[in-house]
């Protein structure tokens, strides 16, 4: 189990020591399923909330609690890969931009609609829809960063990079797979699971590209952008059900 510990310490702000990066990439694999537990803890908050308070104000701490779980982890490489290719004028200085720790005009605007996606959609979901469409976007979202992991070119030499490359196709697939699987159970295996999974792929897709022309591969921050890109898609999807 070592590889699960890794991965929450990894992907969470539970208290696990974080690893070296040989031990990161054999954890990679256990990334939807963290995601699996990331989307229930957000989806029984919801829960909770909505008998309580009205849509709006519980989406917004369903959210907040979500990225408290996270500590923003994933939103942050949203808002530099925004930073690098919105204010980078070639490869060098967006790989710089990528490294610096500052917030700028393109990452705020980014981090800004995310939210107020993320928001939108939980307000106008019931609450079990909610909790069904919070389950299979984080997990769906992860395995996709995975299967991007050993499927991109890689760019730059940080500690994405690193897991990234020792990470192997096998255990890769492996973690697509479980994503699909819960996809589809917390779909009730309707029909939203399959264009769930079609734009998720789809937005990862548009990343990976965006991140393949400005860059020349995708970094770390590639992946936070993906997953939060993906997993938006996803809920996206929910709503059209509504």
């Amino acid at each position: 189990m070592n590889g699960l510990r890794t991965a929450i310490g990894f992907l969470t702000r539970v208290p696990i020591t974080t690893p070296d990066e040989v031990v990161l990439a054999r954890a990679a694999p256990w990334f939807p399923f963290v995601g699996l537990l990331i989307g229930l803890a957000q989806g029984l908050i919801l829960l909770g909330l909505r008998t309580v308070i009205p849509p709006l104000p519980a989406a917004v701490l369903t959210v907040a609690a979500a990225t408290m779980i996270t500590g923003a982890f994933h939103h942050d490489g949203l808002a530099d890969m925004a930073d690098a290719f919105g204010g980078g004028w070639d490869v060098e200085q967006r790989m710089a931009i990528l490294k610096d720790s500052r917030l700028g005009t393109y990452g705020t605007t980014a981090l800004v609609l995310a939210l107020a996606t993320e928001i939108s959609a939980l307000a106008v979901l019931d609450p079990e829809a909610g909790l069904r469409a919070v389950v299979a976007a984080h997990c769906l979202s992860r395995a996709i960063a995975v299967i991007v992991m050993v499927r991109a070119p890689l760019a730059g030499d940080g500690l994405g990079a690193a897991y990234a490359a020792d990470l192997r196709p096998g255990p890769a697939a492996l973690a697509a797979c479980f994503g699909l699987v819960v996809t589809a159970v917390a779909f009730a295996g309707g029909w939203l699971a399959i264009p769930a999974v079609v734009a998720a792929i789809v937005a990862a897709a548009a990343v990976v590209g965006l991140a393949r022309a400005k860059i020349g591969g995708v970094t770390g921050d590639v992946l936070g952008a993906v997953q939060q890109v993906s997993a938006l898609a996803v809920l996206m999807v929910a709503t059209a059900a509504v």
